[in-house]
Parts: C-alpha cells; structure tokens; sequence
C-alpha cells in the first residue's frame, strides 16, 4: 500500500521527519524557503497533508487550487493562517498544538513584563553605546512588579499561567477581561478577578494580552485604549500581531501616554512598523514566547502526531474543526 504523501513546509527537527517518513512519502523544505502563495499551491499540487507553521496561509484559493489535501497541522496554538470555516468547507481538518506551549510562553510572557518594567533594553543599549560613567538615584528607575497590579486580557491557559506567576510569586493583584468569566475555581487558583475592558486598562499597572487573534480582536488595542491607561503602565503583547494598532503604540510611546511596551509579537511580521525601531521605551523580540528546545520539539511532535493519527486512525489528537466525514 502506498503511503500518503505530505509537504513538510517549513524546515523542522531531523528527528521529526524521521517520524514522519516511517508513515509518509515526505517533501520537505529544510532549506526553510519562504513559499509565496502560488509557491505554496505549486508545492501542494499531489500532496494529501501538510505540516504547516504560521508562515502558511492556508484559504480558499489554496483550498480550490489543491482538492486533494485532507489534513493541515500548524504547528503552533494560534491558528490566524487557517480560514478554518474555508477547511471545513473544504472538507480539510485543521489542527494545532496547545497545551504543549503554555508553562514555556507564560514563562517568556512574565519575563518580557520584568524586562519592560525594569527597562532592561534602554539600559542595555545605555551600557553598550558606553554611556555609562556614575552612579545616579534616578538612572532607568523602572516600575515595581511586586505588588502591583496585572492585567490580563484574554485569560485562556496562557493567561492563567501567567496569572499565577504574578500572584502566588509576585504578590500581584490579578484582574482580567475575557469574552466570559472563569469559573469560581479557576479564579481562585490563578487569585483572578473578572472586571470590565474599561476597568482593566484604567487600573492596570502591567497589561498583557494573550487573546487569540479575529476579526474582533483586531486593534483591541489603539489610541483610544491606550489614552485610558495609566502613563506608569507597561503594556505587553505575546498573542498575535493585529490585536495592537502598532503605529498608535509607537505614538503613545513617544508621546509617554504609557510608559513602555514590550512585544514579541507585530503587525505584517516579520517586518514591523519603522516608528517601533526609534522609540527607546519598547522591548522587542522576534516572535520567541515559545522558543525552548523542548518546547519547540513538543510542537513539532504533536503537529506530526496529528498527521499521523488522522491518516491511521481517521482523527487528529488536537483538530480545530469538526467534518461531517473525516474519513481519510
């Protein structure tokens, strides 16, 4: 019997395309090119799966151009390259990898806070240019963690992972917004407390985002939210580039409305807006939260498992979508 065939789109561990060859005839790109969409497609063409990562869009036109594909699997929880109602549609299950992620992002995602409160990457840069001749009482004077005030916006895994780093390690005060409150329970475990948007961006001393990108998150945050916060506030994205209107950030940056950012995460990335680059009081990094070993190899497991599980068994371990016949 002839095994089915997959695109591995972006390059991986060896050792996972071992995995995948002793189930699959596997095209792989470890030269890790970045496929336009019509690259993409002519990659497709005779392929029944595919292994996909962020940078793959996979829509309607890809859909209609490649009928045979049965099965994509991001290896990544965020899923903003999936028209998953399209797959559906289409009748092509999408997967993604959550669980596997979320202690190392929370982790990245505190760290970013403490280096953006702190002013971590002014002083470096301070340091570095050879600036730094004395001692003075107000030199980078960051703002207080401990005991402050967390905001969280979007309070899934992520959020709460990061919530209970605030409260049971820092003594911070949690509140949060989410499209529904968590159950009594989970509050209480993460030390959470459920307010309004407008309340969470007034009171907030540290703001972090960690919704899922659509339609309706986009620009959650823009010059209007940001006006409401505090100018002692520090703001931090490590969800989805698109949920924060980048260049009015930049604005309020420089305009001190709040008084720092820290992103992992941009608008159109992996370029990102040019006013970002010329503000001292952001900390940048590239897309990085879930950049552990471990962490990244657990991903890609679980992105092959669910091509392997579907193409064995007629099911993914973690699917986004529901088909009326998931036969494979």
């Amino acid at each position: 019997m002839n095994k089915p065939s997959i695109l591995v789109a972006r390059a991986v561990f060896p050792q996972v395309l071992d995995k995948l060859a002793q189930h699959f005839t596997v095209t792989a790109n470890q030269a890790d090119v970045l496929w336009t969409p019509a690259q993409l497609i002519e990659k497709l063409q005779g392929q029944q799966g595919a292994f996909t990562t962020g940078s793959e869009r996979i829509d309607a036109a890809v859909l209609a151009a490649c009928p045979q594909l049965k099965i994509c699997a991001n290896m990544a929880v965020g899923f903003n390259n999936f028209d998953v109602p399209a797959m559906t549609a289409a009748g092509v299950l999408a997967s993604n990898t959550p669980d596997v992620l979320t202690e190392t992002t929370a982790d990245f995602g505190f760290a970013l806070l403490m280096a953006t409160a702190r002013r971590m990457t002014e002083s470096e840069h301070y340091l570095r240019a050879g600036q730094w001749t004395k001692w003075s009482y107000d030199m980078f004077a960051g703002a207080e963690v401990h005991g402050s005030t967390l905001g969280i916006l979007g309070m899934g895994r992520i959020g709460q992972g990061i919530a209970r780093r605030g409260a049971h390690g820092f003594g911070m005060q949690v509140i949060y917004h989410n499209r529904s409150a968590l159950d009594a329970a989970t509050e209480a475990d993460c030390k959470a407390r459920y307010v309004s948007k407008e309340e969470l961006l007034k009171t907030a001393d540290h703001l972090v985002l960690v919704l899922p990108y659509s339609a309706q998150s986009h620009h959650a945050i823009g010059a209007a939210e940001l006006a409401l916060m505090k100018p002692t506030a520090t703001l931090v994205n490590i969800a989805r580039g698109g949920i924060v209107d980048d260049a009015a950030l930049a604005q309020a940056l420089r305009q001190k409305t709040i008084a720092a950012a820290g992103l992992d995460v941009f608008e159109g990335e992996p370029k990102l807006h040019p006013d970002l680059l010329t503000v001292p009081n952001v900390v940048l990094t590239p897309h990085i939260a879930s950049a552990t070993l471990a962490t990244r190899l657990a991903m890609a497991n679980l992105a092959a498992d669910n091509l392997i599980g579907y193409f064995t068994q007629g099911q993914a371990l973690t699917p986004l979508n529901t088909l009326a016949a998931a036969t494979p």
